[in-house]
């Protein structure tokens, strides 16, 4: 089935503008998308798992990308049939100041630890998650490392957090053990 009658045949189950913004993935996008409003998410991931000409059985990744300027942050699944042989990808956006829409890990169980990592990394939260804690980090990390205003602090419990680059060490002078003996030389020595 092509992308755009994926579409339009959520589009026919979901009244209103659950489904809205096709994108035939032409231009600068790799793949063809559509906009799914956060808080129906886990039906319409339903409704392409379970109906039968659509048979989306595998959740490929969900990733979540911070927009500060937009004020947003898009979660992005994209999910593929093995049996049918098409894809299609769905993308949520969020208020950055309160990311929250339900989980799909009822449906595609493997968005337990994805939409984990999205919590751990950006602060989504996923509503009806089974597990909901960081991934990554120590639970005790604060913020989100991959929202663009993070800020890394010096050190965790005494450890920094940052280390030297190694080409400015290339750059330190390390004292020969030959400058002596260069010295000598000059003096009239050996």
């Amino acid at each position: 089935m092509k992308a755009e009658e994926i579409f339009e045949k959520v589009r026919a189950k979901f009244a209103g503008d659950v489904a809205t913004g096709f994108n035939d993935g032409k231009g600068g996008d790799r793949d063809a998308w559509f906009l799914v409003e956060p808080y129906r998410i886990e039906d319409v991931a339903t409704f392409l798992k379970t109906d039968p000409e659509l048979h989306f059985d595998y959740l490929e990744c969900v990733t979540g990308i911070d927009y500060p300027d937009d004020k947003q942050i898009r979660v992005v699944y994209h999910v593929y049939s093995y049996v049918k042989r098409h894809r299609i990808v769905l993308k949520c956006l969020l208020d950055r100041e309160d990311p929250a829409l339900p989980t799909v890990s009822s449906v595609w169980p493997t968005a337990n630890w994805q939409e984990r990592e999205c919590f751990d990394l950006l602060g989504v939260l996923f509503d009806g998650h089974p597990d909901l804690r960081r991934l990554l980090l120590p639970d005790d990390w604060e913020g989100h490392p991959l929202r663009k205003d993070y800020v890394e602090a010096d050190e965790y419990h005494g450890i920094p957090t940052t280390r030297p680059n190694p080409i400015e060490l290339f750059a330190i002078k390390v004292p020969s053990k030959a400058a002596p003996l260069a010295d000598a030389k000059k003096e009239g020595g050996p």
